[in-house]
């Protein structure tokens, strides 16, 4: 049975070229057998938080945010691409995330980020991680962070030159730390119903 891993990315910008690596994720993770789906938080268009999907009455939520409940539910994990805006994570996935919580819980996540500059995106990485704990996901270890992000990926994802070469094997063992929580976390939901 293959992973569904859903991949989350949340630039609103006009001119996106982080869009690169998260095409490169679920190229890669396809690539490994997974069953991976880029969710693109601008297509997905959420309004600014105000009710949380859990405090609609069932059946009555916005189409778009019953449909990515339903998604969220059905994945086994999920990675998340950050882009670095002023050391913090974009505020179009943070407000996309935010629409949902027990959706989320007991399965693992990973963090992906980037930059246009050196940084790769490290502080908005560091900031996301007790983010998604707090959500109830389990953050594995490891994390790839790539910058100048323009300088590393084509525009359809494809990695370049030799700091792309270095982020494909990079991206290895980030993937493999997904796939082996991902099957201990469903192996452990299928035994045993989570405490709450």
């Amino acid at each position: 049975m293959a992973d569904k891993v859903l991949v989350f990315y949340g630039s609103y910008r006009a001119a996106r070229v982080g869009i690169r690596m998260a095409r490169f994720v679920v190229n890669e993770l396809g690539a490994r057998g997974a069953d991976a789906e880029l969710i693109d938080a601008r297509d997905v268009g959420l309004p600014m938080l105000d009710r949380m999907y859990k405090e609609y009455p069932k059946g009555s939520a916005p189409p778009a945010m019953e449909q990515l409940a339903g998604k969220i539910r059905a994945a086994d994990a999920f990675v998340f691409v950050i882009g670095e805006y002023n050391w913090g994570p974009q505020p179009g996935l943070k407000n996309l995330t935010d629409h949902f919580l027990e959706e989320w819980f007991w399965r693992p996540a990973a963090v992906v980020s980037y930059s246009p500059g050196r940084l790769s995106g490290a502080r908005a990485s560091s900031a996301w991680h007790p983010i998604l704990s707090e959500m109830g996901m389990v953050v594995v270890s490891s994390t790839l962070a790539v910058g100048p992000i323009a300088e590393t990926f084509d525009e359809g994802g494809d990695p370049i030159g030799q700091v792309g070469a270095v982020v494909r094997k990079t991206f290895g063992r980030v993937a493999d730390d997904l796939a082996w929580w991902t099957e201990a976390a469903r192996n452990q939901r299928l035994r045993r119903a989570p405490p709450y």
